[in-house]
């Protein structure tokens, strides 16, 4: 990290994704002192087009000799009206594998260095034209899963999260700022307005624990939640996978033990991304290949978020069930019972009115009825899904404003830090002591926006980004 932020070379990267035969355009992106020079090297514009800021030219990518490498557009931005608040070029050729490679080697032979991953972005923090937790929700809307992650992303670009850290920030420095000036001028000032201290110190607390209630919800719409269909064979997991991702992912058949292995399906449910997990009935099994899907599907049941406990509406509950059960009572579960089409009115009514718990003296579960065949009772599997997402803290109410972990952490220093001035003021300690905490509790909010940043931190920061942003 000390290179990126001591050399102030121009960098160049491929800022778009790169597949074979696929993708209209590809974007080579420079950002420094040179770019505009060395674009004039290698971009040959035929007539009288201007070279100005945030103007479009088109021509050709050519080598030094004039051999042409690409039909290719230009963009130019100077300084400072840029992502990086430096000049700013973007070479958009053809897409697929060898016209960008060949103007990324092309501009690397005339100078300009292979950027770090989040280069152009850290420079953009260095440069101020963004601060730290704009940055991150670049990263975070580039790998946004749904709508709902990628307009958090999107507010967190555009300062929201920012303006609350900032303000927190101010109200800290303004009581450091008071109870300093009883310490220096102790005989020249009133006394020191402890009520009111108080009082904002209180304020200051809830609005940091309000913030650090978001960071399960911005962890959840980062990463998503992964639910596992667990269940005796034949009872239903596969058309359950199926009829919820409207897809033929998993096979069906009349035959147990089918599903050999664990069967993935990306959905997106309530704005959350959702892995879903179908995976091979669990049973007494002596085929070799059976019991390692059993295997894994075992695994798959204890690394998941939540899991859908399958049980066979006909067959009802059983000792397999209480056994499955026992291995997943300590996870958040549902209870799916499936194949509910198959029963006739009166034993389906009787199904639905007792639990398939109510004989074992557990406690209840969410319990959904479906008929998954016939595509029935998905929405209310949703609705029970985002019912036990809520019920165990994992959504916020403010969705604009989602934490990540290395914002959490540092709130939760700050959090610590504003509680212990409180109790050092219950304690009627002097106030050199107030002043330590608080300078605590204003360094951790300064790290969440980079106004307090290590290089160390940047490093970790940046480096999970992705090469070209």
């Amino acid at each position: 990290m000390s290179q990126k932020i001591s050399q102030r070379e121009t960098i160049v990267a491929i800022a778009t994704a790169i597949v074979p035969q696929q993708g209209s355009v590809g974007i080579v992106r420079l950002s420094g002192a040179t770019a505009i020079a060395l674009a004039q090297q290698l971009f040959y514009a035929p007539g009288q087009q201007t070279w100005e800021s945030h103007r479009i030219l088109y021509g050709q990518v050519q080598r030094p000799s004039g051999e042409p490498v690409d039909e290719a557009l230009l963009l130019l931005m100077y300084s400072p009206r840029s992502y990086t608040r430096e000049d700013v070029v973007e070479f958009h050729c053809h897409g697929g594998i060898m016209a960008v490679q060949q103007v990324l080697q092309l501009c690397l032979q005339q100078g300009a260095r292979l950027a770090q991953p989040g280069e152009f972005t850290l420079r953009a923090f260095l440069n101020g034209r963004l601060d730290l937790t704009q940055a991150e929700g670049v990263a975070d809307l580039v790998g946004a899963q749904s709508p709902q992650a990628a307009q958090t992303a999107l507010m967190g670009i555009r300062g929201k999260l920012a303006k609350a850290i900032r303000q927190l920030r101010s109200q800290c420095l303004d009581v450091l700022a008071e109870v300093e000036a009883r310490v220096d001028f102790a005989d020249d000032l009133p006394p020191l307005n402890e009520i009111e201290v108080r009082s904002q110190l209180q304020s200051i607390h809830h609005q940091i624990t309000h913030l650090l209630a978001t960071a399960s919800q911005g962890e959840l719409l980062r990463t998503g939640l992964k639910v596992a269909i667990v269940g005796q064979p034949n009872v239903g997991k596969s058309s359950l996978l199926n009829a919820w991702s409207r897809s033929d992912r998993a096979i069906v058949t009349n035959l147990p033990g089918t599903t050999r292995d664990v069967v993935e399906s990306q959905l997106i449910v309530g704005g959350i991304p959702v892995q879903v997990l179908d995976t091979a009935g669990i049973r007494e099994s002596v085929d070799e290949v059976e019991k390692i899907g059993i295997a894994r599907s075992q695994a798959a049941a204890q690394a998941a978020d939540l899991v859908l406990l399958t049980v066979d509406a006909i067959l009802g509950w059983g000792d397999a069930e209480q056994t499955l059960y026992e291995q997943i009572k300590n996870k958040p579960h549902i209870f799916v019972i499936n194949k509910i089409d198959l029963l006739d009115e009166k034993e389906n009514a009787r199904a639905k009115s007792v639990n398939p718990l109510s004989d074992t003296h557990l406690p209840n579960a969410a319990t959904v009825y479906t008929a998954a065949a016939q595509n029935q009772g998905i929405e209310d599997l949703e609705k029970a899904i985002l019912s036990a997402v809520r019920s165990g803290n994992l959504a916020a109410a403010d969705t604009d404003i989602a934490i990540n972990q290395r914002q959490a952490a540092a709130l939760v220093r700050a959090e610590t830090a504003i509680a212990q001035v409180q109790s050092t003021i219950q304690d009627e300690l002097p106030l050199d002591f107030w002043t330590i905490d608080l300078r605590t509790a204003i360094q951790a909010l300064g790290e969440v926006t980079g106004e307090e940043i290590t290089e160390s931190m940047l490093d970790e920061i940046f480096s999970r980004f992705c090469i070209g942003k």
